[in-house]
């Protein structure tokens, strides 16, 4: 084979930072977007805010300057003398007033301003409520360090994550005497009682005779009831009364009031404890009906309105080449790109907004069960666009309808064909479902009727399609719901 030269002539795209820029904005959230632009203003000069930022991020999330630290204000006591040398072992704050810090618990103002909201602590997690529970409880050392063991084998749930005999392992390794089983029950009954109650149970039965056990003013034969009950969970989770009866010797009447008494009870007390911080969803696009359209817009409370400090741009210079002028010229250009980067942004998420709106009518004035079948390359196609830049526009994009908030990306949905043809949005064949079992009163239909009264609609369904769509909305199997029905007769 003879090596040689060719020319040839090809094309290719070229992703320039320009590009990149623009993509990267594209596919952030509201909250990331805030981000961006408040750490672009700290690190550009030339760009600037026509109007202050929207106050959308959690003041502990905004990224303070780089090297910089708040000052640190003296102020000279009148009522104190200057000493000419301070001691070896003295401070300045002692002769002198900090203005930074607090003069003292008791010595603030009522009108001082403070924001005393923002001195709220964070959310407790389970390990961090018991270790100070534990705290406040009196244990000898080796108690204490089996206390310590137990509490950091709980599940966030509250369960106990190991058996019994591993936790004696681990507490006896290191210690002349191993830990028996019967020392470690006895601490584990005693952290059994903390708060919340039911938590270190190492299993169901446990964690609801914990908690029936604790509960004050109510019935104590109603209690012995509902304790003979779970012992047996298992019966009681297969709903299987008649074998309750059997083995409790209790009546259909007092096996109804235990049950009514255990489905008060937590089953997971730990997750009470799950006080995670909300996450506030910020639309990004507005839709209203005005005269009988549906209009669209941008969530003005979000567009920030960026331009060129018009101040450092006057200070270029086009023949000067020193250091200084050539890095304002950077970042007059970095400042140009980032505005262009930031409308084309907005513009590309208005116009996918729009059309998503244009193709969901039906459902803007009929509600889900209108909502028609739409796939992203359908908006891609009709904005002209790359099927990827319309999933990075809807990915975490929100918008404030006059029924509700949705993400954009909801308005996408598998489809099924119909009788005739054409075919139906997944969304509306689930609103669709659950309309037909809302309206079943006290003779539950199965996934077969339902499959049935939808193909008598129009809509071509199997029955394992309806079951997967029930149990993604949440609703119970039908042997459940004919069950709960015959319980409230």
């Amino acid at each position: 084979m003879k090596q040689g030269l060719e020319l040839g002539v090809s094309q290719h795209l070229a992703l320039t930072p320009q590009l990149q820029q623009a993509i990267r904005l594209l596919q952030l959230s509201t909250l990331d977007l805030q981000l961006e632009i408040r750490e672009a203003l700290d690190a550009n000069p030339l760009l600037e805010a026509e109007d202050d930022l929207p106050d959308l991020i959690p003041e502990e999330l905004i990224p303070p300057p780089a090297g910089e630290q708040p000052d640190r204000t003296l102020e000279f006591d009148g009522d104190t003398d200057i000493p000419q040398e301070l001691g070896v072992d003295g401070n300045w704050e002692d002769t002198f007033i900090d203005l930074n810090a607090g003069s003292g618990a008791g010595s603030h103002d009522e009108d001082d301003g403070s924001d005393y909201s923002s001195g709220a602590c964070k959310p407790q997690t389970l390990h961090d409520l018991l270790l100070w529970q534990l705290d406040l409880t009196p244990f000898s050392p080796d108690d204490r360090l089996i206390a310590d063991i137990i509490i950091d084998s709980i599940q966030p749930d509250g369960y106990l994550g190991q058996p019994v005999q591993e936790l004696c392992a681990i507490a006896s390794s290191g210690r002349s005497e191993p830990v028996d089983e019967t020392e470690l029950l006895s601490v584990l009954r005693r952290i059994q009682h903390f708060d919340p109650v039911g938590v270190a149970a190492r299993d169901l039965a446990e964690c609801l005779r914990l908690q029936l056990e604790q509960l004050d003013d109510i019935d104590p034969e109603q209690r012995d009831w509902a304790l003979a009950v779970v012992e047996h969970v298992d019966l009681l989770a297969e709903h299987d009364y008649k074998a309750l009866q059997r083995i409790t010797d209790l009546s259909a009447e007092a096996i109804d009031a235990a049950v009514h008494l255990i489905q008060a009870l937590n089953p997971r007390p730990g997750n009470k404890l799950d006080q995670e911080e909300p996450e506030y969803i910020v639309p990004d696009v507005l839709v209203r009906k005005v005269s009988g359209s549906w209009q669209v817009e941008l969530n003005p409370a979000i567009v920030p309105k960026l331009r060129v400090n018009q101040t450092y741009a006057g200070m270029i210079r086009r023949r000067d080449s020193s250091a200084d002028n050539e890095y304002l010229k950077n970042r007059l250009q970095e400042a140009r790109w980032f505005i262009n980067s930031l409308k084309s942004r907005n513009d590309t998420l208005l116009r996918v907004a729009r059309a998503i709106v244009q193709r969901q009518i039906a459902f803007f004035e009929q509600g889900p069960q209108a909502m028609v079948p739409l796939v992203l390359q359908d908006i891609a196609d009709e904005l002209e666009l790359h099927q990827s830049t319309i999933s990075r526009a809807t990915n975490r994009k929100y918008m404030h309808a006059p029924r509700a908030i949705y993400e954009l990306k909801f308005f996408f949905s598998s489809h099924v064909s119909t009788s005739d043809g054409g075919t139906a949005s997944a969304t509306a064949i689930r609103a669709q479902i659950q309309d037909l079992i809302q309206a079943e009163g006290s003779h539950p239909l199965s996934d077969n009727d339902l499959a049935e009264r939808l193909q008598q609609q129009g809509i071509n369904v199997a029955r394992r399609t309806v079951a997967k769509y029930r149990e993604n909305m949440g609703i119970p199997s039908t042997t459940a719901r004919r069950k709960a029905a015959r319980r409230k007769t």
